[in-house]
Order: C-alpha cells, then sequence, then structure tokens
C-alpha cells in the first residue's frame, strides 16, 4: 500500500494581504489534474502531481474525508495508520490536524473528526478506544497529558519490530467531550512561541497515538467445552480480538533562523526541530531508492514512525505549503519531501489475536461457579447428614429410654406375675387344703348319713331316741350346709384369682410385642441412616471427581492456548525464514564453487569447504534448478532421502548452509531436519556426505536447546564412530568442530564422554592436520572451562573427566608443538584443569607445575597468565611444589 500525499495551500495571511498587487505568489494549482505548478521566475516553472490538491477554501471536512477517512475506516477493520501533516512553519498544519473547533464545528481538525469517527463506529460495551498524546521536544518524548513524565523511553519488540512507549498515559476515551477535554489539556502543556513567521509556532511534534481493541469471532473445527449442571460452556467460536493503532502526527514546521528571528533557546529548540525532519527526509529518500539500510535510529522521531514509512500500518501524508514567492526554497522542499513520500510502500498486516484474556475469564467464571455450587451442595449434604443424625441421636435416646421404661415394667410384671404365681400356688395349696377337709366332711357326712339311717331305725325303737337324732340330725345338716357355702365362695375366688393372672399374662406378653416393636424400629432408622450416609458420600465423591476434572480440562485449555501462541509465533518464524531461503536461492544462482566453499567453512568457524570444485562445478546445475523452482525447507529435507548421491549431496549442503544461519536453526528442527542429518550420518558410506553432514550439525550444535537434541539422540556416538572410521582431513575438521560446540555445555559433559566424544577428538590428533588439531584444542578449552565453572559453583566435585581419559596426558606432551592460536586453546583447557583441586596430583604427577608457571610468565593471551597464577596462588600443593 503506498503512501498517499495531499497538499494543500494555506491562504494569504494578514501581512500578504497588506501586500496588495505587490504580493507576488510562487504557486499556480490545477485541482482537476491534481498537479501543482511552482514557478521558479516568470518563464520557468515545474509541475508535480499529487494524489489529491486542495486549494485555499478547501474546508476541514473534505480534508478529513479525502486524506483522513479511508486511514480511519482501515483502522477500525483491524490495520495501523498513520495521518501526518508535513510543511514550513506557519503553513497551517496544527490547523488541518489539531483544531478542535470548540466554537465552530466546522473548523474541526483531523484528530477530533477521527476520534468522533470511530466512537460512532464501535461499541463502547465490547469495544474500548483509548488515547496517549504525547510530544517530542529537544529530542525527548514528553507526555502531555501528564507533564510529569519526561524521557519516555522508546522501545522496539525484536521479533515484531512493534514500537511501544512504556510509561506513557494511557487514556480510555468515554464520549466526544471528553475526548475535547483531553486534546484541550494535551495542546495546554505542548510547547509554543512566537515567531516572525508564527505568532503560534509549535516547538516540538505533536503525536496523538488512539490504540483501538474490538472484538469478533470466527469458527474453528475444534470445539472447547467445560461440562456443569448449569450448562456453561465455552462457544465454539474462539474469541478474536482486532488490536489496531492509529497516529496522528502534526510535526514541527521546518524554519530559518534568519527568517524567523529566533534567539537564544529557540535556537535550540530550532536546531533539534531541523535535525529531526533532517532524519526522517533521510529515512524517506532511502525507502524510495529502495536503499538495504534506513537510519532510522538517527532520531527518535524516525524510531517512532518506523511504522509509518516502510512498515505496516496505512499511511496517509497532507503537506503544507505557503503562496509566498519569498519562501520558494521552503515551498520546494515541502513539495519535493512529499514526492518522495508517494514512493514509499507499505505492508500493511491486519492485527488479530485470540482474545486469550476473555476466554481466560469464562473458564475462570465457570470454574468459580461450579466451586460455589459444590460448596452449597456440601453444605447442604452437611446440613442434612447433621438433621439426620440428630434425628439418629434422639431415636436412639428414645430407644435407651423405652428400653428402660421396658425392662423397669419387665422387672415390674414379673414380680407381679411372681407374687400371682405365689398367690396362685397358696390358694391352689389352700384349695387343695379345703378339698381334703370336704372330703374329711364329706367322709363325715356319709359317716353321719349312715349313722342318721341307723338313728331312725333307732328311732323305731325308741320315740326319745328318734327325737334326739332329729335334732341332731338337724344340726349336721345345717353345719353342711354351711361348709357347702364355704366351698362354693372358695372355687368363686379361685375362678377370680385365674382370670386376673391370664390378665396379668397378656399384659406381659403386650409389652414384649412392644419392646420388639421398638427395637424393630430403632433398626430400620439405622438402615435408613446407613443408606443416606452413603448416598451423601457417593455424591461427595461424584463431586470431588468432577471438580478434579474441571481443574485438568482447566489446566489442558491453558496448555492448548499456550500451545496456540508458541504455533503463531512458530509460523511467524517460518514465515520469515522461507522469505530469507527465497532471497537466498535467488542469490545463490550466481554463487561460484568458491563462495559456496566460504561459506561452509563457516560452519564450524574455521577451516576449508565441504566439497571439492570438481564436485561443486558438477553440481551447478543441480543448484540452479532447485533455487530455480524455489524449493521450500521441507522439500530439501525431503531431497535428504533421494536415490541420487549428487541430488543427496547437494541438498546435504544446502541444509548445511542454512543451518549456519540462527534464524533457520528452529524450523530445520522442527521440520525433522536434525533426525534426517543423523539418519544420513549413520547409513551412508559417502565421505563428501558425512563432511557436509557433520558440518551441518556443528552449526545446530552452537545452540543450547539442539544441544540437548544432538546428545538425546545419540548424535556424538554418530560423530565418535564416524572419527574413527575416515581418512579424510576435512571431515574430521567437521566432526571435530561438532563436537567442540558439544563440549560447551557442561550437562552432557558425562554422556559425551560414555558416547566417546572425548576419545574420538583424542584419536583424530593423529590426522597432524592443523585444521583438525585447532578444532581438537577449542574442544577441549570449551570442556575444561565448563566443567571448571561448575565445580567452582559447588554444583559438582571430583576428578576431571578429561583425566580419566588421558587429556592431560595429551596437554603435557603437546602444549607447546603447535601455533599460536591452537596453542593458546590447549593452555587455557590446561588452566582451566589447573582450578580444581581434585586434579593436583594428577598435574603434579605429570610435571605440570612447571608448565603453569611457563603460562603464568610466557603466555600471549592475558586470561590463560592470571588462571594460571591463580591456580599456583591458591593450591596448597602447588606452593609445596614450588617451595
Amino acid at each position: 500500500c503506498r503512501v498517499r500525499v495531499a497538499l494543500r495551500i494555506r491562504p494569504k495571511n494578514t501581512d500578504e494581504l497588506a501586500q496588495g498587487a505587490d504580493f507576488d505568489t510562487c504557486v499556480e494549482l490545477q485541482p482537476e489534474c491534481k498537479k501543482l505548478k511552482l514557478k521558479k521566475n516568470n518563464w520557468a516553472s515545474e509541475s508535480y502531481q499529487f494524489d489529491e490538491i486542495f486549494g485555499e477554501n478547501s474546508s476541514q471536512k473534505r480534508i478529513y474525508e479525502v486524506v483522513a477517512k479511508p486511514v480511519v475506516e482501515s483502522v477500525l477493520e483491524g490495520y495501523n495508520g498513520t495521518v501526518m501533516a508535513y510543511g514550513q512553519t506557519g503553513t497551517g498544519k496544527t490547523y488541518t490536524v489539531g483544531q478542535l473547533g470548540k466554537e465552530d464545528p466546522s473548523e474541526r481538525g483531523i484528530m477530533v473528526r477521527a476520534l468522533e469517527h470511530i466512537l460512532s463506529s464501535m461499541s463502547l460495551e465490547t469495544d474500548s478506544v483509548a488515547v496517549s498524546y504525547l510530544q517530542l521536544y529537544l529530542e525527548s518524548v514528553q507526555d502531555l497529558l501528564a507533564p510529569e513524565k519526561t524521557n519516555i523511553p522508546i522501545v522496539e519488540d525484536p521479533k515484531t519490530g512493534e514500537v511501544s512507549l512504556p510509561g506513557a498515559a494511557i487514556v480510555e476515551i468515554k464520549d466526544l467531550e471528553h475526548v475535547c477535554q483531553l486534546l484541550q489539556i494535551g495542546e495546554t502543556n505542548r510547547h509554543a512561541a512566537n515567531t516572525k513567521m508564527n505568532t503560534e509556532s509549535s516547538r516540538s511534534h505533536a503525536i496523538l497515538i488512539i490504540h483501538l481493541q474490538r472484538s469478533l469471532k470466527i469458527k474453528e473445527e475444534t470445539t472447547v467445552s467445560i461440562p456443569s449442571d448449569t450448562e456453561h460452556t465455552l462457544p465454539g467460536d474462539l474469541p478474536l480480538v482486532l488490536k489496531s493503532k492509529l497516529l496522528i502526527v502534526d510535526l514541527a514546521g521546518s524554519e530559518r533562523i534568519d527568517k524567523s528571528g529566533s534567539e537564544g533557546h529557540m535556537i535550540e529548540e530550532a536546531k533539534f526541530i531541523n535535525l529531526s525532519l533532517s532524519s526522517l527526509g533521510k529515512c524517506i529518500n532511502a525507502l524510495a531508492e529502495n536503499s538495504s539500510h534506513i537510519p532510522t535510529r538517527d532520531s527518535k522521531l524516525t524510531r517512532m514512525l518506523r511504522d509509518s514509512f516502510g512498515g505496516t500500518a496505512r499511511t496517509s501524508l497532507v503537506v503544507t505549503i505557503g503562496p509566498s514567492a519569498r519562501h520558494h526554497s521552503e515551498t520546494s522542499s515541502t513539495v519535493l519531501f512529499g514526492q518522495r513520500a508517494m514512493k514509499v510502500v507499505n505492508t500493511i498486516r491486519l492485527k488479530e489475536e485470540v482474545d486469550y484474556e476473555t476466554l481466560y475469564k469464562n473458564v475462570e467464571n465457570e470454574v468459580d461457579h461450579l466451586t460455589s455450587e459444590m460448596e452449597r451442595q456440601q453444605k447442604l449434604r452437611h446440613r442434612e447428614k447433621m438433621q439426620l443424625e440428630k434425628r439418629l441421636k434422639e431415636s436412639e435416646t428414645f430407644l435407651n429410654d423405652l428400653k428402660m421404661i421396658s425392662s423397669v415394667q419387665i422387672e415390674n410384671l414379673e414380680k407381679e406375675k411372681h407374687q400371682f404365681e405365689y398367690a396362685v400356688k397358696r390358694l391352689m395349696q389352700e384349695l387343695e387344703e379345703k378339698e381334703g377337709r370336704n372330703n374329711v366332711l364329706s367322709e363325715k357326712i356319709v359317716h353321719l348319713e349312715t349313722s342318721l339311717n341307723e338313728k331312725k331305725q333307732q328311732q323305731l325303737e325308741s320315740f326319745s331316741t328318734t327325737q334326739i337324732l332329729a335334732e341332731t340330725t338337724k344340726t349336721y345338716e345345717k353345719k353342711m350346709g354351711e361348709l357347702l357355702r364355704e366351698l362354693e365362695e372358695e372355687r368363686s375366688r379361685s375362678a377370680s384369682m385365674k382370670g386376673h393372672f391370664n390378665v396379668l399374662e397378656q399384659q406381659l406378653s403386650d409389652a414384649r410385642s412392644s419392646a420388639q416393636f421398638q427395637e424393630n424400629m430403632a433398626r430400620e432408622l439405622k438402615r435408613e441412616l446407613s443408606k443416606i450416609t452413603q448416598t451423601f458420600t457417593s455424591q461427595v465423591h461424584s463431586l470431588e471427581e468432577k471438580i478434579s476434572q474441571l481443574v485438568s480440562e482447566k489446566e489442558l485449555i491453558y496448555g492448548e492456548l499456550k500451545s496456540t501462541q508458541a504455533k503463531v509465533q512458530d509460523e511467524a518464524s517460518h514465515r520469515q525464514s522461507l522469505e530469507a531461503e527465497v532471497l537466498r536461492l535467488k542469490r545463490s544462482k550466481t554463487d561460484n564453487c568458491v563462495e559456496e566453499s566460504k561459506t561452509l567453512c563457516g560452519m564450524v568457524r574455521s577451516g576449508s569447504g565441504l566439497g571439492s570444485e570438481a564436485f561443486m562445478h558438477k553440481s551447478g546445475n543441480l543448484k540452479e534448478t532447485l533455487a530455480s523452482q524455489r524449493v521450500g525447507l521441507p522439500n530439501v529435507l525431503a531431497l535428504l532421502k533421494s536415490e541420487e548421491l549428487e541430488v543427496q549431496i547437494h541438498a546435504v549442503k544446502v541444509v548445511a548452509n542454512l543451518a549456519a544461519e540462527d534464524i533457520n536453526q528452529e524450523k530445520i528442527v522442527e521440520e525433522g531436519g536434525l533426525d534426517a542429518l543423523l539418519s544420513l550420518l549413520e547409513t551412508s558410506e559417502n565421505t563428501t556426505i558425512h563432511r557436509a553432514t557433520a558440518g551441518a550439525i556443528a552449526n545446530l550444535a552452537m545452540n543450547v536447546s539442539n544441544q540437548a537434541l544432538i546428545m538425546n539422540k545419540g548424535g556424538a556416538r554418530l560423530l565418535a564412530n564416524i572419527a574413527s572410521k575416515t581418512d579424510d582431513p576435512q571431515t574430521m575438521r567437521m566432526v571435530a568442530g561438532a563436537i567442540a560446540n558439544l563440549c560447551g555445555n557442561e550437562k552432557w559433559h558425562a554422556m559425551l564422554k560414555q558416547d566417546g566424544g572425548i576419545k574420538a577428538l583424542l584419536g583424530m590428533f593423529q590426522t597432524g592436520h592443523t585444521d583438525v588439531i585447532a578444532q581438537i584444542a577449542r574442544g577441549l578449552a570449551n570442556f575444561a572451562k565448563c566443567e571448571s565453572r561448575v565445580i567452582s559453583q559447588g554444583h559438582k566435585k571430583g576428578r576431571s573427566l578429561l583425566i580419566e581419559d588421558g587429556v592431560l596426558s595429551w596437554i603435557m606432551a603437546n602444549s607447546t608443538m603447535f601455533p599460536p592460536s591452537t596453542r593458546r586453546h590447549i593452555e587455557l583447557a590446561f588452566c582451566h584443569l589447573a582450578q580444581n583441586v581434585e586434579n593436583s596430583r594428577d598435574i603434579i604427577i605429570t610435571g605440570g607445575i612447571k608448565e603453569l608457571l611457563r603460562i603464568s610468565k610466557e603466555s600471549s593471551r592475558d586470561d590463560a597468565r592470571n588462571l594460571a597464577k591463580k591456580a599456583l596462588n591458591s593450591n596448597p600443593a602447588f606452593l609445596k611444589e614450588i617451595q
């Protein structure tokens, strides 16, 4: 999107109107053709084409709709935008941009109209609008809304390049009246002064930053939901926000000291204004000419406007000029600035992000709701449990009371039973006694009857005897009647006693059945209580499981959000790496075999190339074919598995070249490049492939995270195996360089030793090749330095792993045999070994004291001499040997 430039000419001012017919103009407008003629003199003029030409009578509304409205609408759609005014002092920049129009709304400038447009197009319930109002005065960023904040730093994001100003006040907008109040406060705090050219000349650059955040949703293939009793689930659409930024810039006017009449402190202000405008002009020139270097860091103004010119913002520029021929040179400079700005092209980007904050709040609210619901259920269950326990206690108390009453009643009934039984027995005895007496009486009656009969017979014999017998008989009959009545009374009493006894037995059986009923009722209450307790326990367990499930799902959602952010970052880095690869492949068409050899030799920071010139010439056509087809990294990695040896070799070299740049390494690992290289190193028998593959792994091994992957995948073991099988010095140099890079991480020292990495380094010394030995010395120095650091920090103790593999003997035998660069690495390795007290005995036995003394006096490196002196002075065993 090209920067759009409009030109506005101000009307004649009071001085120019006073000149009347003598006023000489240097400008001729052709609005219908969008052209401007700038007269040099009465015979010569130059024509310039702009996107829009505004005459003296152009309204503020039309200027806003043509210049700023398209940018504001673009910002509402999620893109960054910039509207800027540039021109000589006194030509109407502040009027065009910052006029408040409190008395006449038709005179409102771009700032007020843009905020009015934004507020009318957004919903403040779901969206937010905030502003920051700053000024750049004497190369210091100051806050116009909070004047106490001065010298605000400018921070650039190293990944996105986006510019921010931490510490600047950001005020959320409520309505248009609030906007006008903030702009009035900022205008009051802005530096201005009276000059010959302008009675209210702005002495600083004013920048209004409008921050917009709008909510929207996009349909995703997968949905995230959280089960709950109240059906509070996350929507199938992920919430998105459009975060955009609009910069409205009112630049201070350029001026000449002789024309403006500035004096004293105003001269310093003019110097800084002209310096920042000059830096802006240089950046515009560089962008217009597609220069490789854009000097944006020369001024704070160009740093703040980095996104506006050549960045990702849609930019509109209005240049203001005056009609007077007296200022022809300033007008010409302004017009030329606008012409160069029209050549600048920006790449606008949509500022769209997933609203993780809203999503997080929804999940938090859902979890809080479920937690409160669980607590409410737990309280309800607890209250029910307490009530049931209370009822159970009451039932148990009632049952105990009933048992006590029943036992007392049973005891009483038992006592009464015993009493009744005793009474019955006694009555039975009396009855038996009375029956016995009745039998005796019956016998007496029979005997009397017999006697009576005898008496009757005797009456016949004697009347007197008969009369006596009659009286006697009456007496006996009377006694017998009394005895019969007593017998009947005893029988009736016995019957009544038996009935009373039956009633008592019935009461006893009723009491026993009542006690049995109470015991059954207590058992039922206990069973019911156990069932309720089991139900409550199961419900509590289910709620706890549901909460744990919700927590795990919450953690899963957080993990997915983080992985989504990581994927977004990975996509951005992938796109940058692809762009870099396309440019590199274009340039590689003209590369010759010598340049490729120099590139590959940088893989281990020293040495020669990977392949011979003959083979590089032979594979040149294949390289041009790959470059012309713009082969991507996945396709290049796929070629590593090609059955054609030449294709395989060239693919390895391309990967090695890419791995030499840090920006490509993460993408190579993500696409499986490291696994492919290790597999190729293990299976291939070709020396060239071994050399190029080892070089690529050496480059990757310079990254700490890649070192872990290489070691865990057995990379050190494969490199050691190649070192034992090859006789090619260049291959050994690459292998030694890779192992040397791995030696620089103390976490993998033990595994590196176990996989034979240290022995492989010492074994490659037999080649006698200078470059190979240099890499061996570098690796030993890296290993000893890291090991010494860990031991000094107290994280490790014991004898050095290098000494166990015979490195100390090798150092003592070869410390003075090599060139200075290699010898310096060997000296460093030896001095770091001497820092460990556990190595003292081995150093003394091998004669290392003399070598330490030599290094402390003769070494060409200060750090080696200092380390040697430190070891000699701090180790009691060394001091004893010296004495």
